[in-house]
């Protein structure tokens, strides 16, 4: 089968939007592909500068994965600390890496414009992590004989970058490293936050699965709506609180809802308080299974390290290839 691969920073509090947008489509992927999926602590350090955070954010984005249905017996699971073959195989693509292929990376470009914006130095904040994150990420994807990588429209650049680094050293050493393509899912939804726009934690507009029942009651009743009575008509097509309910709501149920705004008869609260129930059932599951595995976190770590000397035997003999072409193999 071919490869797939997906990277999943660790940055906490998953919420509905991870879930629609990316892990449930993600999960899809292993009927299709042989997938390897990885959580990117060392994408982090870029931004996270808690170790005790970062910590307990790669046991959440982990644990949130395992419940939601990875099969570790389908797939392979890691953390991408465990391993070394990462850095050392992102230390030879940079030599191969044009400076101004980095330049042109999106993340790298916005702090760019953001300092402007701000009067400030060029490259104010700037670390070197985050200006060569696309090698490491290159090395993420290359490592493993990546065939796809599945990604959102924003995030094809990512493995545009990684298929030139490739092409370069290709060009130089012969072929030694397969070239990937991205793809994208027909499936992934982009989910709103309660405030209308794109469900963020950057934007704090987001639902989160595993917080505790108060807390997350608190968010769902914070979905802005506007001040149509509720007898009035209201159109569903523009309501953000719809647009979140129909992912939870029984088929038959969503129509009635849906009728019931374009004929009046339909009060925001009672519609919220809905949403919130049947969220806690959807998830109950999950969040059961999800607080079992974060006070037992040798749980995870028996995954993450299995998954790891798994990725290591798949990796190994693409760095040994690689070490060869360029000349320092042993």
């Amino acid at each position: 089968m071919k490869i797939s691969l997906t990277g999943i920073k660790p940055t906490g509090n998953i919420h509905i939007g991870n879930y629609f947008g990316a892990i449930k489509p993600a999960l899809t992927l292993t009927e299709q592909y042989f997938c390897v999926y990885f959580v990117a602590d060392l994408h982090a350090l870029n931004s996270n500068f808690s170790p005790k955070q970062l910590q307990e954010q790669i046991y959440e984005v982990a644990a949130a994965w395992i419940v939601f249905g990875l099969d570790t017996e389908k797939a392979i699971f890691f953390r991408q600390s465990d391993i070394p073959e990462i850095p050392e195989l992102t230390t030879i693509l940079s030599a191969v890496t044009p400076k101004g292929l980095m330049n042109r990376a999106h993340a790298y470009k916005a702090m760019l414009d953001k300092n402007a914006e701000a009067g400030n130095d060029p490259d104010f904040g700037v670390n070197m992590g985050l200006y060569t994150y696309p090698i490491l990420m290159a090395a993420d994807i290359l490592l493993y004989n990546s065939d796809v990588v599945p990604v959102g429209q924003d995030q094809n650049q990512h493995v545009e970058i990684a298929r030139d680094i490739a092409e370069n050293l290709n060009r130089i050493y012969g072929k030694t490293l397969k070239i990937p393509e991205g793809i994208n899912s027909e499936t992934t939804k982009v989910i709103p936050g309660i405030d209308g726009r794109k469900m963020s934690k950057s934007y704090n507009n987001t639902l989160p699965i595993f917080a505790p029942e108060k807390d997350l009651r608190k968010q769902v009743m914070r979905i802005v709506t506007d001040s149509t009575p509720p007898e009035d008509p209201k159109d569903p097509d523009t309501c953000n609180l719809f647009q979140i309910y129909q992912h939870f709501g029984a088929p038959e149920r969503v129509e009635e809802v849906r009728q019931l705004y374009l004929q009046g008869g339909l009060a925001y609260g009672a519609l919220k308080q809905e949403l919130f129930e049947n969220m806690i059932e959807t998830f109950k599951p999950a969040r059961e299974r999800f607080n079992y595995l974060m006070e037992n976190k040798h749980e995870i770590d028996q995954i993450l390290t299995s998954g790891a000397e798994k990725a290591r035997e798949l990796g190994r003999p693409v760095l040994a290839r690689v070490r060869k072409a360029v000349g320092i193999d042993r």
